[in-house]
């Protein structure tokens, strides 16, 4: 059995240290360190923090992979999820960040409001925030 303390998401991106700015900007994300490739505009490895939620992030290297890239180039199976106060507000700031709206924020019938965004580097994000009830 493996015994982990957490999960932490690693995306792949094409422009790392863009994405860096991006997630400031989209989702207020901090960079807890950054680590560059040396002569290169490359990022080894990012350690971005939203509140009290972590995921890593690092350029494509498809050299390191037999020469394929890593960094998705259309839809992907994986979606990055996030609850917020506001789905409304988190899908315009994202949008404003330059996220593309993919589904626009919408009263589900579970019972939360739902939408999600594609970031500029082809990863899904997801929001939700319950339903207030009558």
């Amino acid at each position: 059995m493996i015994l982990a303390t957490e999960l932490v998401p690693h995306l792949v991106v094409k422009g790392g240290k863009a994405a860096v700015e991006f997630y400031g900007k989209a989702f207020g994300a901090t960079a807890a360190s950054v680590v560059p490739v040396p002569g290169s505009e490359k990022l080894m490895h990012a350690d971005l923090r939203i509140g009290n939620l972590k995921f890593y992030l690092c350029d494509d290297f498809p050299e390191q992979c037999g020469g394929v890239s890593r960094a998705p180039n259309g839809p992907t199976s994986f979606n990055m999820h996030l609850d917020v106060p506001n789905v409304d507000e988190a899908i315009a700031q994202a949008a404003e960040a330059g996220a593309t709206v993919t589904m626009p924020a919408t009263d589900m019938f579970w019972g939360d409001r739902y939408g999600q965004i594609v970031d500029p580097f082809g990863h899904t994000w997801s929001f939700r925030h319950p339903l207030k009830q009558a």
